[in-house]
């Protein structure tokens, strides 16, 4: 049987893998977190032990390794600006590492992951679940048959309360930022369907959202995310939280459920030695680095999403 830890299991994500963990026929070993909150591990795994206390953690963690109860996968759902150190944590404990997007918030980090990985003879693996949603190969097999060049819009909209913003992730030193924290793994999608980046353009950064134009090899893609609900469209309001859509030419792509099973997907093909390492994430990591630091341009091409907030 597999044996898992799990760092960052009280986080909103850390109960699909705890699912992914289960039906893969893994064993959650321990988990840590500093909050408490976290009866959701009784819905998996009841056993497994639990920490509030890094370093107890740690102790764990290498009392198991030299009794002979190897660790296999260290899965991280910590805070953004925290995956690098705990990736290295579970390298240098001497198991392969799963985390959770995006994987780390500056390219250069992936450069010192690689060495460490190197060194450790360990792997990481990380989550680009839209990699494995039906509807976005089938899209990626579309365009690969065309010489077309495509015109793309993405919209995503998922509403966070008032916490969101006094939560680590309200700081863009620690989430990267809406771009980052919620649009990464979009980012990597589009250059999965529509290949390499030529070039971007920043037309909105705020707390709340955010907005630009990215030139790709086979498109040009028009983007608005936001966590405030006011961004909805009239005809969701009320009625959803969230709002995904992608336009090719026009057309919508319907890519909305099938959300909920793509991260068991991705632990199916990680534990088959086919998972997404540091490399297949560097290009996604770069672009929303980059967008960090561009300078914001009000005039031109915009997405029709983000023109009430942009000024020229």
């Amino acid at each position: 049987m597999t044996s898992f830890a799990l760092i960052g299991a009280a986080g909103y994500i850390a109960p699909r893998h705890m699912k992914a963990i289960k039906a893969v026929g893994g064993d959650l070993k321990v988990a840590f977190d500093p909050n408490d909150s976290v009866g959701i591990i009784d819905s998996h795994f009841p056993q497994a032990h639990f920490f509030t206390e890094f370093e107890r953690f740690d102790r764990h963690v290498d009392k198991l390794h030299r009794r002979g109860e190897h660790i296999d996968f260290v899965s991280i759902c910590s805070p953004n600006y925290l995956h690098d150190a705990h990736i290295r944590f579970g390298l240098r404990a001497g198991s392969d590492v799963i985390c959770e997007k995006p994987l780390v918030l500056n390219p250069w980090n992936i450069d010192g992951l690689i060495e460490i990985e190197r060194d450790s003879g360990r792997k990481v693996n990380t989550i680009l679940q839209l990699r494995l949603h039906p509807a976005i190969i089938a899209l990626r097999d579309r365009v690969a048959a065309s010489n077309q060049r495509h015109s793309v819009d993405l919209t995503y909209i998922t509403s966070r309360g008032r916490w969101y913003h006094a939560s680590w992730k309200g700081d863009d030193s620690k989430s990267g930022g809406v771009a980052t924290n919620i649009g990464v793994h979009f980012f990597d999608m589009l250059a999965f369907v529509f290949g390499p980046l030529q070039s971007q353009t920043a037309n909105l950064r705020e707390g709340e959202r955010a907005g630009g134009l990215l030139s790709y090899e086979k498109a040009d893609v028009r983007w608005f995310l936001s966590v405030d609900a006011n961004d909805l469209p009239d005809g969701v309001k009320g009625q959803k939280t969230t709002f995904r859509s992608i336009t090719v030419d026009g057309e919508e792509v319907e890519f909305s459920d099938g959300f909920t099973d793509l991260h068991t997907r991705s632990y199916e093909e990680i534990l088959a030695g086919k998972g997404y390492g540091l490399e297949d994430v560097r290009f996604s990591i770069e672009v929303v680095s980059q967008f960090r630091q561009l300078p914001v341009v009000t005039g031109g091409e915009k997405h029709p999403f983000a023109a009430k907030y942009i000024k020229g």
